[in-house]
C-alpha cells in the first residue's frame, strides 16, 4: 500500500511471525501498522497500529488515539495513516 501523504514508501519488515510497514510524514509524525503474533486482530488477518514520533517511538497523546488500535482493516489502516498524516 503506497499512499499519496507518506514521504517514503513503506518500509516492510518481517517482524514477530508477521508483517511490520513504518511510515514517516512530513508533520513528524509516523505509524507503524503490525500484523504479527502478538498483535491485535492478528488471528483474523487485520492490522494494528500505533502512532509514532518524529525518531519512530510509539506516542500516546493524540486525537488518533491514547494506545494501539487493533482489529483494523486495510480499509481503517488507509484511513488512520491520512488523519496521522493531517495532524
Amino acid at each position: 500500500m503506497v499512499l499519496e501523504y507518506i514521504i517514503k514508501p513503506a518500509e516492510m519488515q518481517v517482524h514477530h511471525n508477521g508483517i511490520q510497514r513504518l511510515y514517516q510524514f512530513d508533520n513528524g509524525y509516523g505509524a507503524s501498522v503490525v500484523c504479527h503474533d502478538g498483535s491485535y486482530g492478528n488471528g483474523e488477518g487485520l492490522w494494528e497500529l500505533a502512532v509514532l514520533d518524529a525518531v519512530g517511538n510509539p506516542i500516546y497523546y493524540t486525537p488518533i488515539t491514547d494506545d494501539v488500535l487493533g482489529w483494523l482493516t486495510d480499509e481503517d489502516v488507509e484511513e488512520k495513516l491520512k488523519e496521522i498524516s493531517e495532524l
